[in-house]
């Protein structure tokens, strides 16, 4: 079977390290910018780094005893990514700077039709997306932005060239991004104004340095290493418990986060300003040993005032006060919930996956979408966690894939597709339990539509999900000889 995988980043490249696992090499993976890596590439502002600790942040194939520390920073992390790549040959395999407009479905051939950006037409059995969820850049939407007269980009795309020492800067958004390289910047510029929507629930991120005798004992020894990596998804997954609505541990998570808090910002109309009204995990909850002492510095100031418009000098917020400022940085996240958004994909029918979401994304077990055969996502609706690795996930979805790859060669099978009954009712089931969760709170986060529907996560726990997909249900699927 020819395969086609959209995008070279986190899953697109474990699904190609599986395959070339499993003696499979008749793939080619369409990777729009020049280098591996997915979001590990693009994202280069100051102190990028993961939120997952190092070691349940890597394939669980393809451990690296030499992490430098708990929580990597984005070099090391894009280095281990073209390592991978290196190891198991894929660079044959990748079609740099191609990216896929547009995959439609034949229904006479059964064969997927790759339309590239260039015009260029091919030809697979097999599409698998790696796209995941964060990879289109979110801008707010501002009157004036164009009207700009200084520099102005998004943390996704940051602009490296630009000087921020001893700039007037403003960052609109305060997120996960945000939180890492505003503590960064900040030492260095004249002023910094941060436009806050709402404030996030924050933790200590206890950071440290992997010692050499540590990284030599990973190395010797594969069981330390593999109990180690246990450990720091035992702890994540009990930090879960704490999402259900009821539950008596997360009033004892928010005391512990509003303690840390305290500890550091002593002002109290600050402190104010940065104290959610939303019970912790309806947001993920954000991890930074240095965010709350660069919001206490005096050349530091959070506005919650909204934003009213944007002019040639800078920003105006709606009680009329207008600031001046020499650079804005977009800290406003990603398209999360639009998924597949940059290529258009058409499958039965003639009907586009965009018609088939009208009502926001869902897809059978996060994978398979009913009426576009042969068609696999990765991290796609509703297989994103609030609290542990995605890559955990996503090597629980390429191994699913697999065994269906695996299925129509034994039974030599033109395509398959997941039945709309079953995936209907797997849905169903999916909001009803998303229901339980602090998710369904009154806050509003990347997890969900502009309607409220949760498109983004899983409800349950991490190894539930791998459970369910240790094998396909072949009665699930309609199957074509």
């Amino acid at each position: 079977m020819r395969i086609a995988i959209i995008g070279a980043g986190v899953s697109g490249l474990c699904a190609a390290m599986q395959l070339k696992r499993a003696g499979i090499d008749s793939f080619t993976v369409y990777e729009r910018s020049e280098a591996v890596g997915g979001t590990w590439h693009d994202n280069i502002y100051p102190g990028c780094a993961c939120d997952t600790p190092s070691h349940l942040y890597s394939y669980s194939f393809e451990p690296n005893p030499d992490w430098s520390r708990i929580w990597a920073e984005q070099p090391e992390i894009e280095a281990y990514f073209n390592r991978c790549a290196d190891k198991y040959g894929l660079r044959p395999h990748i079609r740099f700077r191609t990216p896929i407009a547009s995959a439609r479905f034949e229904e006479t051939s059964k064969l997927w039709r790759l339309t590239l950006a260039s015009g260029e037409e091919e030809t697979a059995d097999i599409l698998i997306s790696g796209l995941g969820q964060l990879n289109v850049p979110a801008f707010p939407d501002i009157p004036g932005m164009v009207t700009f007269a200084g520099t102005s980009f998004h943390s996704a795309r940051w602009d490296a060239t630009h000087d921020l020492a001893g700039k007037d800067v403003a960052v609109i958004g305060n997120g996960a991004s945000a939180t890492q390289f505003i503590p960064r910047i900040a030492p260095l510029v004249k002023s910094l104004t941060i436009f806050q929507r709402s404030p996030n629930w924050i933790g200590p991120k206890e950071d440290a340095e992997y010692t050499q005798e540590q990284k030599q004992t990973f190395a010797r020894s594969p069981l330390r290493r593999k109990l180690h990596r246990l450990m720091i998804f035992l702890r994540f997954e009990w930090l879960f418990g704490s999402f259900f609505k009821g539950s008596i541990l997360r009033p004892k998570l928010e005391t512990q986060l509003t303690i840390f808090m305290k500890h550091h910002i002593k002002d109290k109309a600050l402190r104010a300003k940065l104290t959610p009204d939303y019970p912790a995990g309806c947001k993920r909850i954000l991890l930074s040993y240095d965010y709350y002492p660069a919001l206490a510095l005096p050349n530091v100031e959070v506005v919650t005032e909204p934003i009213g418009h944007i002019d040639a000098s800078g920003i105006v917020t709606s009680d009329g006060t207008a600031r001046t400022f020499d650079t804005i940085i977009y800290g406003t996240g990603f398209k999360s919930t639009q998924f597949l958004s940059p290529v258009e994909i058409t499958g039965l029918g003639g009907v586009s996956l965009n018609e088939a979401w009208r009502g926001g994304a869902e897809a059978h077990r996060g994978v398979a979408v009913a009426g576009f055969p042969n068609f696999f996502m990765l991290y796609g609706p509703n297989t994103n966690l609030g609290h542990a690795s995605i890559i955990y996930m996503v090597e629980a979805q390429v191994r699913y894939v697999l065994r269906c790859l695996g299925h129509m060669a034994r039974k030599r099978l033109r395509y398959i597709d997941v039945r709309q009954d079953v995936m209907a009712r797997y849905n169903r089931r999916l909001q009803r339990q998303l229901k339980d969760l602090v998710w369904d709170a009154n806050c509003g986060s990347w997890y969900k539509t502009s309607t409220g529907k949760i498109t983004n996560n899983w409800p349950r726990f991490a190894f539930q999900y791998a459970l369910g997909m240790r094998y396909p249900r072949w009665r699930e699927y309609d199957l074509r000889g």
